[in-house]
């Protein structure tokens, strides 16, 4: 048993875990993250986006400092078939505004430099250590295990990610996730010359894409694909869920490399080289996913507590993870000055977290998990495109037919009424 016995202890270094140990030391609290990779970051992989308002409100400018890659100024959202690829393109000319941009970033990178600004303020980290268990004492959380060693805090902060081994342990989920809420991630980061990244995506020296895909990538089945330039790499990858995987044909390995043989990928990754492969599970149930987010001693945020929102034309994750950070600092830092680290005192967090950003979006978008579930929009609606478009730009000497036939013919294959349908669905989830 350790001698020391500190205010906070956080399993896991990554966005939730970094801000929240940043925040609890700038107010003078003693706080060591425990993270199980060689240094913050070595663990976490994410597709590469991360919107800026929620960290801006906790280090303003961060940006001019941190090794972000590009702020994205270039949307993409793609339906793929396997030989076609209708996209909608959106260039966004403004200015950079603090609170609203977004960045690709690369975790190794950001991550490590995120907790090095936890460790200036008092924070200490402990890398390369993994958290087995957590320390109880009457039902109540007062520390974690690792391995022989036993470190005593008032209380503990899960931040392990979306497959968090210790929520269960800590009373905070009765019943294990089903497979159809959660996914499984891949990504390879692809390294080129940064004149070749601007040259191909048609971008300035700092600017990024952000492009995201639906249909091949997971095989037609619930899931996408996302393509992020780094400042001399791409990052490209998939997901899809893991209940579409207990039946599918290809593993996701096949899957990937089918992605980056497409027509309109494989051009764009010519001649880069392999820099990494990663996995990673992903939560996809949205808000009724979330957990029990406090107990005697112990609070959940970020994934771990699967604060994710996947809309298939953007995808949130550090966010929420920064901003559920900053509602568990608050409450840890009150029940500090109380001497009260009880689920009663600690219950502050959930009161935090649901007048922030973080719940109210979860709540508002509850609804879209079951409606990406269609899986006519991962197989008939890239198809019903490719037929339209191919219609409206093919010339073969053939009479012509009205644009309204063109537009029909591949619309009545899917169907008028699920149309109607699934598009006034679509709009209510939203």
């Amino acid at each position: 048993m350790s001698e020391d016995k500190f205010d906070a202890i956080i399993v896991g270094a990554g966005i939730a875990g970094a801000t929240a140990a940043l925040l609890l030391a700038r107010e003078g609290l003693s706080v060591v993250v425990v993270e199980r990779g060689n240094y913050a970051g070595a663990k976490n992989m994410t597709g590469g986006r991360l919107y800026a308002h929620s960290l801006e409100a906790v280090i303003p400018g961060f940006a001019e400092a941190a090794p972000v890659e590009r702020r994205v100024t270039q949307e993409r959202i793609s339906l793929m078939t396997e030989t076609g690829c209708f996209t909608a393109s959106f260039l966004n000319g403004r200015p950079g505004a603090p609170d609203r941009d977004s960045y690709v970033v690369l975790r190794g990178a950001f991550d490590r430099w995120l907790m090095e600004q936890a460790e200036a303020a008092g924070a200490m980290l402990v890398s390369g250590v993994l958290v087995d268990d957590l320390l109880t004492r009457d039902g109540r959380v007062c520390g974690v295990i690792a391995g022989e060693d036993k470190m005593p805090a008032e209380v503990v902060i899960l931040a392990d990610g979306a497959n968090s081994q210790l929520l269960e342990r800590a009373g905070l989920r009765a019943e294990p996730v089903g497979p159809r809420q959660m996914a499984v991630g891949v990504k390879e980061v692809i390294e080129f010359d940064d004149k070749v990244v601007e040259d191909r995506f048609n971008l300035l020296p700092g600017e990024g894409l952000a492009w995201l895909f639906a249909g091949l990538p997971s095989g037609g089945k619930v899931g996408g694909g996302f393509l992020y330039t780094n400042k001399a790499s791409v990052s490209v990858g998939l997901v899809a869920t893991t209940a579409e995987f207990m039946k599918s044909e290809r593993t996701i390995h096949e899957l990937l490399e089918r992605f980056k043989a497409h027509p309109a990928i494989e051009p764009l990754l010519k001649g880069g080289k392999l820099a990494e492969y990663s996995g990673h599970m992903v939560a996809e149930g949205g808000y009724d996913m979330i957990p029990r987010l406090y107990n005697d001693g112990v609070v959940v945020i970020g994934e771990a507590a699967h604060l994710v929102i996947n809309l298939g034309y953007t995808v949130r994750g550090m966010d929420l993870a920064a901003g559920s950070a900053q509602a568990a600092a608050k409450a840890v830092i009150a029940a500090k000055q109380a001497g009260d680290f009880s689920a009663r005192s600690l219950a502050a967090y959930k009161t935090f977290l649901d007048d922030s950003f973080v719940i109210k979006d979860m709540k508002h978008y509850r609804k879209f998990p079951h409606f990406m579930e269609n899986s006519r929009l991962f197989n008939e609606y890239p198809e019903m495109l490719e037929k339209i478009c191919a219609g409206i730009f093919t010339v073969d000497g053939r009479a012509p037919a009205s644009m309204l036939s063109k537009l029909m013919e591949p619309m009545k294959e899917v169907g008028l009424l699920n149309l109607m349908k699934d598009g006034l669905k679509g709009a209510r989830s939203l």
